[in-house]
């Protein structure tokens, strides 16, 4: 169990830590000023001591989790990615799209009041 995310991170080969690795640059980009602790066993960014997104690195998938709300556009971005109602899944074998990440990172932050 890693205790930090620098950690986290280090559990990982090469290509997906920098994968994970940039998610976690493109969410710090996203919510200015945040911090970020493990919780529930993966990395979660937070605001005020609260968790507000979190993300995961697993064998074949990058995930993000919870899924915030938003309009029409924004939800058929996030379509494809969809893995039940609270997980963002990105394939390892396509681009990530970091800026959508981004946008889902400062929409929670958004929703927390940031």
């Amino acid at each position: 169990m890693a205790e930090t995310v620098q950690e986290y991170l280090e559990g990982f080969p090469g290509e997906v830590r920098a994968q994970l690795e940039q998610v976690r640059a493109t969410i710090h980009q996203a919510v200015p000023g945040a911090t970020e602790t493990i919780s529930y066993d993966v990395p979660a960014i937070q605001i005020d001591g609260h968790s507000v997104v979190y993300f995961a690195g697993w064998k074949k998938h990058l995930s993000v989790y919870p899924v915030p709300e938003g309009d029409a556009a924004f939800e058929a971005a996030i379509a494809p990615y969809r893995a039940g109602k609270g997980t963002l899944k990105f394939p390892l074998d396509k681009p990530i799209p970091f800026a959508l990440i981004g946008d889902v990172a400062a929409r929670l932050a958004r929703r927390r009041g940031h």
